[in-house]
């Protein structure tokens, strides 16, 4: 719709990036198209040159998580452990299509900080309606008496409402939500952890310095003690 709006930089990660924090320091909005394994070329520009100068850019990337055949090296395994550690960084992972629309409408708002949405090589899932919400947390499964916090981040809390599911069948309910954005991690999140026996986290990347070790890590700082599993 827009071919005057759009830089093909080639395989030159470093560049886009760069070149986006100049657009942003010239008043326009960048969004920076990217496969996530390769984020990790340009991870010192997203730190230095965007989040140091709190340039308002978004970047959209492709290919979370496992991608089947595409081989290793395009495994997007590594983008939510290196993002954790730039700061004022804003991550979504949307879990379907309504959730990733509103996901990049709020991104390109965001005129202080970088912005990230990850999503998958594979078409989205089925839409996942929130039963509630906990403050700016989705909920998806709430039912009495639960003592197990499943975590779902991006499409595995599709995976969360299947497990929780068949737990329910074992007798061990289990809540089920979803924070659509994962990075800053919630307040009303970490408060929640705190009225469970146990809270297990999901997450398309990778265990160290991933999402829930980041939940983890918040959960003690508030004085949060709920044991917590991580998979990934």
């Amino acid at each position: 719709r827009h071919p005057e709006r759009v830089y093909d930089v080639g395989i030159a990660e470093q560049h886009a990036v760069t070149s986006a924090a100049g657009l942003a320091l010239g008043g326009l909005h960048p969004v920076v198209a990217l496969y996530a394994t390769f984020l990790n070329r340009a991870f010192d520009q997203v730190l230095m040159d965007v989040a140091l100068h709190r340039h308002g850019v978004t970047f959209v990337l492709d290919r979370a998580g496992v991608t089947g055949p595409d081989g290793a090296s395009h495994h997007g395994m590594w983008d939510t452990s290196l993002l954790g550690l730039v700061p004022g960084v804003h991550l979504a992972a949307p879990r379907d299509e309504p959730r990733l629309a509103e996901a990049l409408r709020r991104a390109v708002s965001i005129g202080d900080a970088p912005s990230v949405i990850r999503y998958s090589r594979d078409a989205l899932p089925e839409p996942l309606a929130a039963v509630s919400r906990l403050g700016d947390v989705d909920v998806l499964a709430w039912p009495q008496g639960a003592r197990v916090l499943l975590v779902g981040y991006g499409e595995f809390a599709h995976t969360a409402v299947d497990a929780a599911a068949r737990m329910a069948r074992q007798g061990i309910p289990a809540a089920v939500v979803d924070p659509v954005w994962a990075l800053p991690v919630s307040a009303d999140l970490v408060e929640a952890c705190r009225d469970f026996d146990l809270v297990v986290t999901l997450e398309d990347g990778g265990v160290s310095g991933g999402l829930g070790a980041r939940l983890a890590l918040e959960c003690g700082q508030a004085g949060v003690w709920t044991p917590g599993r991580p998979l990934g």
